[in-house]
């Protein structure tokens, strides 16, 4: 589990209703089923338009990977190449191949099956530059969609919020209704901003974050089996992947 998400959007929705709890409210005050078909009804209207479906459909599919997941892990990444180097020092690049097909990661098995399979150096790395191209492509995409539906629901929020204002114009000729239609209208407004703010961009923050990541380790495994392909010693490629470790790690 992701502790930093969990606890991030437990302590924004326990902020909101503390918030509200002390200044005399209460969950019902904050609780609108009309404002909440509205901006969130509109939010994904708005949003649909706006993405092509598949974008869409990854970004659902997205979501268990914000609160479930860690960083890759460069050191064991590490390890892992330098042993596959030591191998292919002694025995040849073919005997990796028994190897490729326990890793777990897919573009560590691709990049190492081309290097066995013979591909030139050249080959090698501009076909798997263009693979994490389309991959990084595809994870912008699907973390813009948080990102487009962040920005639209503060504007749906606000719309929500003169909706219920029209109402409340209407219903003039009663002054007990005023006070409570007002704040059933601003809840919209509330919903808008808060869904933005603490959950849409978050969530695309994280998703470019993660992306990140993924791309600094493919770019560390395919320095590495070149190095392997290369014949490298293993001190040398070590040293050369230990760069892209942080400084800390890298001391």
């Amino acid at each position: 589990m992701d502790a930093t998400s969990i606890i991030g959007l437990g302590l924004g929705l326990a902020a909101l209703l503390l918030g509200s709890m002390a200044e005399g409210g209460g969950a019902s005050t904050i609780l609108q089923g009309t404002a909440a078909v509205i901006v969130f009804g509109g939010t994904l209207g708005a949003t649909l338009l706006s993405c092509r479906p598949e974008d869409v459909l990854r970004a659902v599919a997205s979501l268990k990977g914000v609160f479930i997941g860690r960083r890759p892990d460069l050191e064991a990444g590490i390890a892992q190449i330098l042993r596959f180097s030591i191998l292919a020092r002694k025995r040849g690049l073919i005997a990796i191949e028994p190897e490729i097909h326990r890793l777990s990661s897919v573009f560590f098995r691709r990049t190492l099956r081309l290097a066995v399979d013979g591909a030139s150096p050249a080959v090698l790395r501009q076909t798997m530059q263009q693979a994490s191209l389309t991959f990084e492509d595809q994870g912008r995409r699907t973390a813009k969609v948080f990102e487009t539906a962040g920005g639209f629901a503060p504007t749906i929020g606000i719309i929500g919020a003169v909706l219920g204002l029209i109402h409340v114009m209407r219903n003039l000729a009663d002054p007990s209704m005023l006070g409570t239609g007002i704040a059933v209208a601003f809840v919209a407004t509330v919903y808008g901003v808060a869904s933005a703010n603490l959950l849409l961009l978050p969530i695309s923050k994280k998703l470019l974050s993660r992306l990140n990541d993924e791309l600094h380790m493919r770019e560390m495994i395919l320095e590495g089996v070149l190095g392997i392909q290369t014949g490298l010693n293993p001190n040398y490629l070590e040293e050369r992947l230990k760069v892209f470790l942080p400084d800390s790690e890298g001391d």
